[in-house]
């Protein structure tokens, strides 16, 4: 299916608004929203196996990509 930005794939939507992250729970959200974005786009069945995403660190599971958390 063409996009009407002229891609036929798109991964992240276009609209984008900041969001105050206020709260723990609210930031726990947003990381959730961010890791299932693949999933939801039908490239991968668990989070963890996106092998660019964050999530893998949340599943003990190395990564190629080091977060650090304070």
């Amino acid at each position: 299916m063409q996009k009407s930005n002229g891609h036929q794939h798109q991964f992240w939507q276009h609209d984008n608004y900041p969001i105050e992250l206020w709260t723990a729970s609210v930031i726990d959200q947003k990381i959730n929203y961010i890791h299932d974005n693949p999933v939801e786009a039908g490239f991968i069945d668990k989070p963890h196996e996106y092998v660019y995403s964050s999530a893998r660190d949340y599943a003990d599971i190395k990564d190629l990509v080091k977060i650090i958390t304070v």
